[in-house]
């Protein structure tokens, strides 16, 4: 069994499975990240086992609290590199965030137009054969 290697603060380095419980993240979705740039590349041990610090853990839960929010991993590059800037303005950050909403508003709308579609569809439903089935035919965009 390999300890993980603690460095001279007595600061304890993490190992990818504690930084994925700690986090919440799935491992193979932490090894995306590094591949990808948005998590940088981890110190490894001398046994090739990657180490991870707090640091790490914390820009991990800032990625994962993006993406649950439904930032796309462009978006999250940016806020990222703007929290790496904490004197600077946040217009941006307040930009792609409006950018998220009105996103998310038009899916709202248009799963509320597939419900209110989906609702009328069964409601016409007469239960009968499938040849005169409704659901059916608006499927097939009508019938002759």
């Amino acid at each position: 069994m390999v300890l993980p290697v603690v460095t001279t603060g007595a600061r304890r380095k993490m190992q990818i499975g504690d930084l994925s419980e700690k986090s919440g993240v799935n491992i193979e979705t932490i090894r995306y990240y590094e591949r990808i740039g948005v998590l940088p590349i981890p110190a490894r041990m001398s046994n090739g086992r990657r180490t991870y610090g707090e640091a790490d853990a914390q820009r991990l839960c800032f990625i994962r609290n993006a993406r649950e929010l439904g930032f796309d991993l462009a978006s999250v590059r940016v806020l990222l590199a703007l929290q790496e800037q904490p004197e600077a303005s946040c217009e941006d950050a307040s930009r792609i965030a409006q950018s998220q909403l009105d996103a998310v508003e038009d899916r709202i709308a248009r799963l509320t137009n597939l419900k209110t579609e989906l609702r009328r569809m069964i409601a016409e439903c007469r239960l009968g054969q499938v040849a005169d089935c409704r659901i059916i035919d608006a499927m097939a965009g009508g019938r002759p």
